[in-house]
This record gives structure tokens, sequence and C-alpha cells, in this order.
């Protein structure tokens, strides 16, 4: 698969406009979003970042920004880790350390989100709260960081992985928390109210999702 890098993306469009190659690059781009955001959503289809999503979910304004603490840090580890991997693990002949190496990349950009949301909007990091320190240990930013690397992406594409999946995850985020406030003043039984009814909501909402299966082949 023909897919621009970093290193030669100028070199590339001017050569793709002239044979055509351009529209079949940014096909397999576009297809690689469309694909992680709704065909293969990083919680709806890989059952990852489940805690934040059921967690983070009862509020709109919360979800978002949620969504998009996540987004930032996911993009920015999967551009360190890569460059982590193919400049210093892969040389050194120390890729068994990957796993340690991720985390300790993603702990580091959760503490400057933390700092930067704390002085910037000190309500929305009470209102996150103890969900915002669990980005470190969230599954889908380090799981994504290594499929990034697994599928052998190039650092741009990686990145527009990484961002689609994030924005995927928000999505899929900001619709749960909005059908829970609907339920919220809904005559609801008394059995099914909490966790009960969100449980069978992301459920309904998954199968949803699934409507886009053939859409675009998974990325």
């Amino acid at each position: 698969m023909n897919i621009l890098t970093a290193d030669n993306i100028s070199s590339e469009v001017l050569q793709g406009f002239a044979t055509g190659e351009v529209s079949v690059q940014v096909i397999t781009l576009f297809a690689i979003v469309i694909g992680a955001i709704f065909v293969n959503n990083v919680v709806l289809s890989q059952f990852l970042g489940i805690c934040p999503f059921l967690g983070v979910s009862s509020k709109v304004e919360t979800s978002m920004g949620m969504g998009m603490a996540v987004t930032f840090v996911m993009a920015l580890a999967t551009l360190v880790t890569w460059c982590i991997q193919q400049y210093i693990l892969v040389p050194f002949g120390i890729g068994y350390m990957q796993t340690i190496t991720f985390i300790l990349v993603i702990a580091a950009l959760v503490q400057m989100v933390e700092i930067v949301l704390k002085k910037v909007s000190p309500a929305m990091y009470q209102a996150l709260g103890i969900f915002l320190p669990l980005i470190t240990t969230n599954c889908a930013v380090l799981g994504i960081a290594i499929i990034a690397i697994q599928k052998n992406f190039d650092l741009l594409t990686g990145v527009i992985y990484a961002t689609s999946i994030a924005l995927g995850f928000a999505l899929a985020l900001i619709l749960f928390a909005g059908i829970r406030e609907r339920l919220e003043v809904e005559d609801t039984p008394n059995a099914m109210r909490g966790v009960p009814i969100a449980l069978i909501t992301a459920g309904l909402l998954a199968m949803a999702f699934m409507g886009f299966a053939n859409v675009v082949p998974l990325p």
C-alpha cells in the first residue's frame, strides 16, 4: 500500500498530480479516517476505554471535555511513541521495553493535560475528577499507540489514525452521554435505572454502529 510519509509527502504529491496517484492516496487516508471513527470504533467495536466511557458519560459537557483530552493525549502519544520506537527502541535492540516506555510517555502527557486543565478550566478539571488521571491507564491510548506500530504505519498515517480513533471515542462518548441525559427524565422502571439501562443503551449504540461495517474496509 503506497501511503504518503512525512519525509516524501511533497515530492509524492507533485508526482501524484502528474500520475493520478494522489487520488488513491487520499482515498486510502480517507478510508482510514472513516474506518477508525465509525467502522472500527475503539469503544463500540474494539471494547477499549470502557471505564471512561461508562464513568464520564453522565453529562454531555463532561463527555466533551474527556473527548478532547483523550484526543490530544492519544494523538500526541502516538507521535512521541512512534519516534521513540523507530529511533531508540529498534536501533538499540530494546523493543522488549516498548510497553513500559509507552506507559511512561502517556503518564507524562496526562500530567501535562492535568496541569493545563487545572489552570485553564478548573470547573472541567473538577468535573472530570478521578477519570482524568485514569487516562494514564486507559487501555485505548496505549493500545492505539502499539497498534499504529504493529500496522507498520508511517508517522503521518499513524497520527491520522490515532486522531481518528480518538474522535470516534469522543463521538461515541458524547452520543452516549446525550442518550443518558434524556433517559434521566424518562419514565424508566426503577430496576433499570442507572447502570442496567446504561449498559443496554451502550449495546444498542454498538449495534447501530455496526451499520457502518461495509462502508469501508477496516483500517
